[in-house]
């Protein structure tokens, strides 16, 4: 049997945290294409749950797992709240989508989307505003800086 020092050990975590880096590029840059798919399709001017419903439809298709308006508990003290939240699309068990179709992005929308990933510990959010022009300028994606496990 080998003997592994941390030396011969640290590279390895480097390279799985760099092939989930990686899967989580492919995934989002999924997610993105399908956005714009959906917003060159309508336009602007609908309600989000109208695009939510059609990115659902195009992830779908994509084959990409995700849920739809998936229930987020809040855990305070040993009481367990499952009304909390509900996340818009939690696509791959890692991403967290919230669609938006409002005038412009505030901070209290960055606020909300960073309040899910820490609840959920997914490390990646996007931040989908439907209700602008040009899909990539109501585009934000958010990283939850995880400590290292």
């Amino acid at each position: 049997m080998r003997n592994l020092d941390s030396k011969s050990v640290e590279p390895q975590r480097r390279r799985e945290r760099r092939g989930g880096a990686e899967e989580l590029n492919r995934v989002s840059r999924g997610i993105l294409g399908a956005a714009i798919r959906v917003h060159r399709a309508l336009g602007p001017g609908l309600l989000e749950s109208v695009y939510e419903t059609c990115l659902a439809h195009e992830l779908g298709r994509l084959n990409l797992p995700f849920r739809r308006q998936a229930p987020m508990p809040v855990f305070y003290q040993g009481l367990r709240i499952d009304n909390g939240y509900r996340l818009d699309l939690l696509v791959a068990q890692r991403i967290v989508v919230e669609v938006k179709a409002v005038q412009e992005l505030l901070p209290v929308h960055e606020a909300q989307l960073l309040t899910y990933l820490r609840l959920s510990e997914c490390p990646l959010g996007l931040l989908l505003n439907f209700n602008v022009p040009i899909l990539k300028d109501g585009i934000r994606r958010l990283a939850n800086h995880l400590p290292d496990r």
